[in-house]
């Protein structure tokens, strides 16, 4: 980087930083109100601080390198299904899940479940989502940042270390993260967020802008390469603006066009059959009953300013697309040689394998067998021979080559043989960063605007680690700590949140630089999909015990233990449903747990429902304004599908 973008990068980051941990400096962790004021930020948040704080936190590097990777790759506009739908998604929210939350002064989501239902299913919940947070969401965001990193700086050293190197770059996220969580609380991350949303949306609409400015100056004869209709030649995008080029590639019929948000029933990723109903499930559950998310509106200052605070992160979700599914389309167009280069970079280990005659079977995904097809039948015939498999009959044809070669790997497994990691094509999850690597200007040319841009999105991981990991360590904190040490001091129980964060952040960057392998497909994915063992039973036990006052206390344990063996079973051993979608696996395991907790409802009704614990200092009247405006946001929602249909 040019001392100028350095300037501007530390000096943001000091400055988010400094007013962080000012804000929170009143933080009183002695006081009777110690643990509130340093995992709730006091319950004192507004409006603008809620809503841009859900923001900052939702959005971070998972979705810059997974989300718009997913959309390099064929998926397009399709993945920003989980942004608009998000938004009708948290309307729903702020007006039916926040005020009983609110209303019972709750600190954390499973402590819900012990007032309604039992200790256990608080246990159960809080035990798996602090599981699932650290190993998944946390170690995801760590890595993608990293991933950031390693491809822009690849290359660079930094007090002799390799930024480069994944690993390395993984232990600098982590450990700054950690840091800042540790000495500010709830209300550092809240301020900080604010500053770092705002950067985030700017930084990224600045990025859009710089592709298509790129995209119009740019060669059509390379540019016609990578259309997703055969009919689109040089001729056609020679004199086009950048919008007419970006819709003339990208535009085709179904199922290639990346433009589409409705996708063939047949898709692995997001089907049409999942917009009905399996893409609900996830963002119920991240929306409505994540702790990380969650833990922002529980700190609101009354029900008013968390439900405008929800309403205005509704819009703001709006606009994510734009900023970062867009530009992972735009980078397949612009920069398709780049990712090709950035999976060669990941194969070479692989390759080195096979050229020592490793005892190995060699995988290879249809994008590898496409872009190096010599390749692929040379490794196709060489694992032909090693499982005694006829290979006389094998053509140049990528797609029966992949076939082909995945009958062999699957016989492999059979066999107990070892299998190779799977070589790739192209590297979709470097899409986003390589924009920034080409698109922002450096050496000479250097303005600040690089510096700002990786600030914004370095604040964007500094923020969603901070959600995670102070919500991580308050759900181990007032879920299970306390359990145990039930007259323990405010000030023991911020100091073992503060010990927990330590603890957390180590196992996560340990965790991180794994999820790079093929065998996760893609990093945005891995993170959905794993919800799948949790999401559907917690929403539905949330449902029964928010809408169905007369619900058995048993339905909770029930719902929770139930679904992982359900979306277990359907994702391995049964036939026909493990080829599904994952969002179709969630659905049906919904829809199997609301039919049990029904039945049993039926059978062993509640004699009278359960009475919740009020909390009286809390403001539960609900704002007008914010329900009038999230009409408008569920309108324009409706607007945008039907634009992108």
């Amino acid at each position: 980087m040019h001392w100028i973008d350095t300037a501007v990068f530390l000096g943001f980051i000091a400055s988010v930083i400094t007013i962080g941990l000012w804000k929170s400096a009143g933080e009183k962790t002695h006081s009777e109100h110690g643990a509130s004021d340093y995992f709730l930020a006091g319950r004192g948040l507004l409006w603008w601080l809620i809503g841009f704080s859900l923001i900052a936190a939702n959005i971070s590097t998972e979705q810059f390198v997974g989300m718009s990777g997913q959309a390099a790759n064929w998926l397009g506009m399709a993945i920003a299904s989980y942004e608009w739908m998000a938004a009708i998604t948290l309307v729903v929210v702020a007006f039916v899940f926040l005020p009983t939350f609110l209303k019972s002064g709750i600190y954390t989501i499973p402590e819900f479940l012990e007032y309604r239902y039992n200790v256990f299913a608080r246990s159960i919940m809080a035990v798996c989502t602090m599981i699932i947070l650290v190993g998944v969401p946390t170690a995801s965001v760590i890595f993608s940042g990293a991933k950031v990193i390693s491809v822009f700086f690849q290359g660079t050293t930094l007090f002799g270390l390799d930024l480069g190197n994944i690993t390395v770059a993984c232990w600098i996220i982590g450990i700054l993260a950690a840091v800042y969580v540790f000495a500010g609380g709830l209300k550092a991350c809240a301020w900080a967020d604010l500053i770092q949303g705002a950067a985030l949306i700017i930084g990224g609409a600045i990025v859009l802008w710089l592709a298509l400015r790129y995209l119009a100056a740019a060669d059509p004869v390379a540019l016609a390469a990578t259309a997703s209709a055969p009919d689109i030649t040089a001729e056609k995008l020679s004199n086009a603006s950048a919008l007419s080029r970006f819709w003339a590639l990208n535009n085709a019929p179904l199922p290639a066009g990346k433009l589409h948000m409705v996708r063939p029933a047949n898709d692995p990723s997001i089907p049409w059959t999942a917009l009905v109903i399996g893409l609900w499930i996830p963002n119920f559950f991240y929306w409505g009953l994540n702790q990380y998310i969650t833990q922002r509106t529980l700190g609101s200052k009354s029900l008013a300013e968390g439900q405008k605070g929800i309403v205005f992160a509704a819009f703001l979700k709006l606009l994510i697309p734009f900023v970062v599914v867009i530009p992972g389309i735009l980078a397949y167009n612009l920069f398709r040689d780049d990712l090709r280069g950035e999976a060669i970079r990941k194969n070479a280990a692989v390759i080195a394998e096979y050229e020592a005659k490793a005892d190995k079977v060699f995988q290879f995904n249809a994008d590898f067998a496409k872009a190096d097809t010599a390749k692929a039948v040379e490794l196709a015939r060489y694992n032909a021979a090693k499982l005694g498999a006829d290979a006389s009959s094998l053509l140049n044809d990528p797609e029966g080559l992949t076939k082909f070669n995945e009958q062999l790997v699957a016989q492999a497994k059979l066999q107990s043989r070892p299998v190779s990691r799977a070589l790739e094509g192209y590297d979709y999850d470097a899409a986003f960063p390589t924009i920034l690597r080409r698109l922002l200007p450096q050496g000479k040319a250097a303005n600040g605007l690089a510096g700002f841009v990786l600030a914004a999105i370095f604040g964007a991981v500094v923020s969603s680690l901070a959600a995670m990991l102070n919500s991580a360590s308050t759900i181990a904190t007032m879920d299970i700590y306390h359990k145990f040490r039930r007259r323990a001091s405010q000030y023991e129980l911020v100091s073992a949140g503060r010990m927990f964060t330590v603890l957390f952040v180590l196992i996560a960057i340990l965790i991180a630089p794994q999820l790079g392998s093929p065998h996760f497909g893609g990093i945005f994915t891995f993170i959905q999909e794993f919800q799948g063992f949790i999401s559907p039973g917690i929403l539905a036990i949330f449902l029964f015990g928010l809408l169905v006052h007369r619900a058995p206390r048993m339905v909770g344990t029930v719902g929770l233990i139930l679904n992982p063996i359900l979306y277990g079973a359907f994702k391995w051993f049964v036939p026909g449903v493990k080829e599904w979608a994952f969002l179709d696996r969630m659905a049906l395991c919904f829809g199997i747990i609301l039919v049990v907790l029904t039945i049993i409802t039926l059978l062993r009704p509640l004699p009278k429902p359960v009475e919740l614990p009020v909390n009286p200092a809390m403001d539960i009247t609900a704002s007008k304004g914010a329900k009038r405006f999230g009409l408008v946001v569920v309108g324009l929602t409706i607007a945008l599908y039907a634009i992108f249909w």
